[in-house]
């Protein structure tokens, strides 16, 4: 610490409020025994002295180093508990309710509570607790009371929790010195006046018109479009190029009118249910994305691109979202770390984070009661997800449906989740627009300055029911008394600039006049015929299934890459159990070498960064895998230092990014599916740790992956790794429920595979790269391995990956050659089909089964399966196999189409485990005679009584 010079006291020095709290408590020690403090604080009061300034009536000390006044020090110490105190519970007293239904605190900082009076504090100076006031202050009185006027306003702040000290005292300066709340000029007053009026003249119209249908009215909180237009307009004027808004149902029409320029028209239309799309306007700057089975008009999103005279400065993006409210969120993010990510270049995609920026728009009963929220929160600063802060902005109408703030959480705030990840929070009076916009800056500036999320809680109230058919009044008698008294924030606003001088009575009615007028015009564009059916229909280019594509990749090329994977720097050091497995790669392209499904899958990246696509990988263990089968990222053994060969790769032609996620799901999934809606190029992949751990993201899968493309036109080409397997290791750790896949299965809408060799996964890998950037992508949920990660019947050679190509189908080699006596057919996938090619080798007489390997489920590959079925003029039997109980896995979707392409006469029949209510035993011992008693189901012969 610097000592003072020439009796410099600690007020120049930065000591006021907690710190000089500290200050003069270290001193009071120091004064009973100098040895009980710090050897430098020790010096630094040997000559200073005390802290608090001689020239003041605060006490001070004689020359013998006792002090005066011991009472007059309690009262220096309770000051400064008075001032932090409001700093840290100012929002108790806060006017932040526009319906004045809770009672500000204002007792908390009666000054008899910490035993003072007014005549103390005028004896103290105001820079022992406040020096960034704008205006000069002499005592503590003026000081608290300006303290009091600031932190109990229409905001009201929250960042006592926030731990940086120079995120803190940012935070407090901004609050202190009224830079928050700059003076706005006539015009930008009218301009809100002007939005609000929009806002509430849009409501009452659609009110009017289309009476009884749900519009999810924004009503009550009107102040988020002017709020959301600031953000807007401060991000792009810092370089922002990209905005992604994330919302629910409450408010989003009138966003998308207001905020993203939807023409009213088009609004309409879906209103009357008339045809919509040529009502887009000529210059093309609205993108609208329909499906063919479409969604109703609050889920949809949209696209807009916001210019300066004919350039685009600027995207702006409102995410399509289903009536799961906070899912959209983790989706947002991965959009917007997908426009910051430079994936042009080898090596992890360099990221910017002042290029895009992500704003989610959260409901207040929602924010603390769906756990996805705090999935999304705790991404925010992790490596793989980090999108350099989000604003955060909490729709607060203090009610959820009928539900009431005290029955819907535990906490004071529905904010309060946000604490614990150290955000800083403003509680914002909806009622007062100018405080709106003070709030939209400082979340600007903040997040610009420490990039890190920012959360406005926007309290305002709901002035008609959940949706306009329900009734408040007969659950909420009270509240909705309040509010059909009380009046809209338009006609509040107004009043105030007539006050002040700001407008005219005639403007103010010229204006409503204006909007209502324009309101009707776009009314009367709307046509008058309905949608017609035919629009539900499929489009052919879906239809049709994928292309043939040429997935090989030439055995020297492959060699080539093989060697460049397995170059290690001087002096880099792998675990020696892992070094020996990784050199036998070394020859695996080689004569009778084998090339094992983490192999596989490396060469397959690899090929596919050479094509110049880019690849993003995350999951829970996702640089070794779970199954240590993987080792992309490895780690010196010696010092620890990491070292990954894709990321070096000298024929690279895009980045490659691979990330170890939190112990999270549903975040994670809609994060990568975001990332991959954003930037389709991209070959995004997301790994559960174990399949089943699927079921914690089921909404993703359900509303956005499997339905995303039919509702909004959303493409995706996301692919999924489930480990899927039963291996004796309990029900959470053996299905990776196939069977909920298939329900979803229709409209060609993803790929479902369980394939059995290494080579079909490196080509349906570049397969999937293939399609990206075209009209038929889609997902691709794979049922992948875990103990057939080093089988050695799963290993395939290099001619299969340098000559070979995706098959949905795979005959067992040396079966069903003698075309007469076949009498069975055994169809099964993945890991059962291996398990019952292992089984051949015990058994004899094979002349009269045949087994079929059907790698891709769905789309089911119906014509191959008949051609082979055809082949066998004696066939009596066809036998679907699985290890899974009869109501999982793939046996309810296989069984009526294989009943359709079967012939009279041909049985189709089940073999594996009976239905069951939990996906398999519990026991390793019962697990193998289940599965023996299965494949010897499979494979003897029940026709013309024998084996």
């Amino acid at each position: 610490m610097k000592k003072p010079l020439n009796g410099e006291r600690p007020f120049d020095e930065g000591f006021y409020g907690p710190n000089l709290g500290y200050v003069i408590e270290l001193y009071e020690n120091y004064l009973q025994n100098p040895e009980s403090v710090d050897p430098d604080m020790r010096a630094y009061f040997d000559a200073t002295g005390s802290p608090i300034d001689v020239k003041t009536s605060a006490p001070k000390v004689e020359a013998s180093g006792s002090y005066t006044s011991a009472i007059q020090l309690e009262k220096t110490l309770a000051v400064i508990r008075l001032a932090d105190n409001i700093r840290s519970y100012g929002h108790r007293a806060a006017d932040i309710y526009p319906l004045k239904d809770y009672n500000p605190e204002k007792n908390l900082f009666e000054l008899s509570q910490y035993g003072l009076t007014e005549e103390d504090l005028r004896s103290l100076p105001a820079g022992i607790i406040c020096k960034d006031a704008p205006i000069p202050l002499k005592t503590c009185y003026d000081a608290i009371e300006y303290l009091k006027s600031v932190y109990t306003e229409t905001i009201a702040y929250e960042f006592h929790h926030v731990y940086d000290e120079n995120e803190k005292d940012w935070l407090r300066k901004k609050v202190e010195t009224s830079s928050l709340k700059p003076k706005l000029k006539t015009e930008e007053k009218a301009k809100i006046l002007k939005r609000l009026t929009e806002v509430e003249e849009f409501e009452k119209f659609i009110h009017r018109t289309f009476v009884g249908q749900k519009r999810f009215s924004i009503e009550g909180l009107d102040t988020l479009v002017p709020l959301l237009d600031e953000i807007v307009s401060e991000s792009v004027s810092n370089g922002t190029k990209t905005i992604n808004i994330g919302m629910a149902h409450r408010g989003r029409l009138n966003v998308l009118a207001h905020v993203l320029g939807k023409p009213y028209e088009m609004i309409f239309a879906e209103f009357q249910h008339a045809p919509n799309k040529e009502l887009v306007p000529s210059e093309g700057s609205i993108g609208i994305s329909y499906g063919w089975t479409g969604d109703v008009k609050y889920h949809l999103g949209l696209d807009k691109k916001i210019k300066d005279e004919n350039t685009t400065i600027a995207r702006l993006t409102l995410a399509n979202n289903p009536s799961h409210l906070e899912f959209v969120g983790p989706v947002v993010e991965g959009y917007t770390r997908a426009a910051q990510d430079n994936r042009s270049e080898k090596g992890y995609p360099e990221v910017d984070f002042s290029s895009a920026l992500s704003i989610i728009i959260h409901g207040d009963a929602a924010f603390p009661g769906q756990g996805v929220v705090a999935e999304t929160l705790n991404l925010g600063q992790l490596t793989g997800y980090n999108t350099g802060g989000s604003i955060h902005i909490i729709s607060n109408n203090t009610i959820g449906f009928t539900t009431e703030s005290r029955d819907s959480r535990s906490t004071r705030y529905s904010s309060d989740l946000a604490k614990g990840y150290e955000i800083p929070i403003l509680h914002v009076n909806a009622d007062d627009p100018e405080a709106c916009f003070a709030a939209a800056r400082l979340a600007c500036e903040y997040r610009e300055k420490f990039q890190k999320d920012f959360l406005i809680d926007l309290i305002g109230y709901r002035r008609f029911g959940h949706n306009e058919m329900d009734e408040p009044m007969t659950t909420n008698p009270l509240m909705y008394k309040i509010i059909h008294s009380h009046s809209t924030v338009k006609e509040l606003y107004s009043q105030k600039l007539l006050s002040e001088s700001s407008v005219t009575k005639e403007t103010v009615v010229q204006l409503e006049e204006d909007i209502i007028a324009k309101l009707k015009a776009a009314y009367e564009k709307v046509p008058d015929k309905k949608i017609e059916i035919e629009s539900m229909n499929i489009p052919e280019y879906v239809e049709k299934g994928l292309p043939k594509l040429n997935t090989a990749v030439p055995i020297d090329l492959l060699k080539e890459i093989n060697q460049q994977l397995l170059a290690f720097p001087e002096n880099f050091s792998v675990f020696n159990k892992l070094d020996k497995i990784l050199k036998r790669r070394l020859d695996a392209l080689d004569g009778e070498g084998k090339i094992d499904w983490g192999h596989a899958e490396t060469l397959a990246f690899a090929s596919i960064l050479k094509d110049g696509t880019p690849i993003r990988l995350t999951g829970q263990d996702s640089e070794r895998g779970t199954f240590a089968h993987r080792n992309i990222v490895l780690h010196d053994n010696e010092t620890g230092k990491s070292f990954s060969p894709l990321h070096l790769l000298p024929s690279a032609k895009g980045s490659f990014a691979i990330h170890n996620s939190p112990l999270s799901e549903t975040s994670v999934l809609g994060f990568e599916y975001g990332y991959n809606v954003f930037a389709p190029e991209t070959l995004v992949l997301w790994e559960a740790q174990f399949g089943d751990f699927a079921n914690s993201t089921q909404v993703i899968f359900d509303q956005f992956i499997a339905a995303g493309r039919a509702k909004w036109g959303q493409k995706s080409g996301l692919v999924m790794l489930l480990p899927h397997g039963y291996e004796g290791q309990g029900p959470e750790h053996s299905s990776a429920r196939l069977e909920r896949f298939l329900s979803l299965a229709a409209e060609n809408n993803w790929t479902v595979a369980n394939l059995t060799s290494s080579a079909q996964y490196f080509h349906i890998l570049r397969r999937q790269a293939a399609i990206l950037n075209r009209e038929e992508v889609r997902p691709l949920v794979i049922m992948s391995p875990k103990s057939l990660l080093r089988h050695p019947l799963v290993a395939s050679s290099g001619v299969q990956l340098s000559e070979g190509e995706f098959q949905p189908v795979i005959e067992q080699p040396l079966l069903g050659e003698n075309i007469e006596k076949v009498t069975r057919i055994v169809l099964a996938s993945g890991k059962m089909a291996i398990d019952l090619a292992d089984s051949l080798k015990n058994i004899e007489n094979k002349d009269w089964f045949h087994i079929i390997r059907v790698e891709e489920i769905y789309p089911f590959p119906m014509n191959t399966i008949e051609d082979i079925i055809n082949r066998y003029p004696n066939l009596k039997e066809v036998v679907w196999v699985q290890e899974e109980p009869k109501n999982m896995g793939a046996w309810f979707f296989v069984e009526p189409r294989l009943k359709a392409i079967t012939k009279d006469g041909v049985d189709v029949n089940y073999a594996g485990r009976r239905r069951r209510s939990s996906p398999s035993e519990g026991d390793p011992v019962i697990h193998k005679i289940e599965q023996a008693r299965i494949i010897e189901e499979a494979l003897t012969r029940k026709h013309e009584g024998g084996k």
